[in-house]
């Protein structure tokens, strides 16, 4: 059943907040480390009203009013952290929170929303999550029959859908080259400035994918260095040597403020960048020679100054977020490691900046948002 949208008082949190500093890999604290450096916030964001919980939380975005919305998984929760919801209730504690979750820059819930509905085809498992320039959320799943995304108003009124779902028992064959459809979609942005959405169209499908933000008419599509996909190359993770010609799990994509396209190529544990019409720039591997599975690039941000010094990439494998100089794609350092603790990660999946420079995580295990607050850069040290 869809969800209306619930919208939320702010509620004054009285409580001690607790920062410590987040330590730069491979640099001494006695050092001033090249890169930017945050603390966690422990008391954002404020507890959750009416008794929810959060289920996996694969993806985070901050909008033009520096409002987080972060999109979860209902159905990933078991009954024992549900219980409350049962019929008859099995314990007092609690009930799944809605898939889509606006928060204000204090932490508070605005309103949330989402879930099967009238006129549309909600994913099978939710993924990404965009908020365009008309304030438009855009929704993507991963699921093995989700082939499309979804357009809504801020407050969760449908009003596009591109692609459409796998419905069993058909088994059409998802190919890289199909102009209709998506193959479980990760990332998704919208450039403003020609009204396309781009999709990182990289858990069943090898490629990026343009459509009309409007329409929903295709435009075009490319594969690694901008050439034809290919389905049949191999999947096989590579740690060394030549560098992969497809893309293998490309996951997490986002637009610059002077027109490239950042993609994360999560198995190939690879950045690459192309211009707005696929055209490739450049590409460089971040920490490549991890063996885990999970890979080393699953989603990028950028540094909030206008020129984007900064390319914040997800490091899931290793549990942190690097940070990289988005000109030269050099890693200038690090932060982050396991734990359960405020500042840790179970699962660290997706990434987002606000207009002050704060990054905030996603966890698809572990089931939160953080934030972590920037305390200095090298150029006011």
């Amino acid at each position: 059943m869809r969800h209306a949208p619930v919208v939320i008082a702010s509620v004054l949190l009285l409580s001690h907040v607790w920062t410590a500093p987040v330590s730069v890999a491979g640099q001494a604290r006695s050092q001033a480390p090249p890169a930017p450096v945050f603390e966690v916030d422990p008391a954002w964001p404020k507890p959750l009203p009416n008794n929810w919980v959060l289920g996996q939380a694969p993806s985070v975005f901050v909008d033009a009013q520096d409002h987080v919305w972060l999109v979860t998984r209902p159905r990933t929760l078991d009954k024992g952290e549900i219980a409350a919801s049962l019929t008859p209730p099995t314990a007092e504690c609690c009930v799944p929170a809605p898939p889509v979750i606006e928060f204000d820059a204090a932490g508070n819930v605005v309103q949330a929303w989402g879930g099967p509905g009238q006129g549309y085809e909600w994913p099978d498992n939710e993924h990404g999550i965009f908020v365009d320039q008309g304030r438009n959320v855009w929704i993507g799943g991963n699921g093995r029959g989700d082939r499309h995304i979804l357009k809504f108003t801020h407050d969760g009124k449908f009003l596009l859908q591109i692609g459409h779902k796998l419905q069993p028992p058909a088994t059409k064959v998802a190919s890289s080259n199909d102009t209709e459809n998506m193959n479980s979609p990760a990332g998704i942005s919208v450039h403003a400035p020609t009204n396309e959405v781009f999709v990182a169209d990289g858990y069943g499908n090898r490629r990026i994918i343009v459509f009309d933000a409007r329409t929903g008419a295709y435009k075009r599509h490319w594969g690694a260095y901008g050439k034809r996909p290919d389905d049949q190359a191999s999947r096989e993770r590579t740690y060394k040597g030549p560098p992969p010609e497809q893309f293998n799990l490309l996951h997490g994509l986002r637009i610059s403020n002077d027109g490239l396209v950042y993609v994360a190529d999560r198995y190939n544990s690879r950045i690459q960048v192309f211009r707005l019409d696929g055209s490739f720039v450049k590409e460089a591997f971040v920490a490549r020679e991890t063996l885990d599975s999970r890979g080393t690039a699953s989603d990028v941000s950028f540094s909030a100054d206008p020129a984007q010094q900064y390319l914040y990439v997800v490091d899931a494998a290793n549990y942190k977020v690097r940070i990289l100089d988005r000109q030269t794609l050099e890693v200038l350092g690090s932060f982050g490691r396991l734990g359960y603790y405020a500042g840790q990660w179970k699962w660290v999946h997706g990434i987002a900046t606000d207009s002050k420079g704060n990054i905030y995580t996603s966890e698809s295990m572990g089931n939160r948002v953080q934030k972590f607050t920037l305390k200095s850069t090298p150029a006011n040290r």
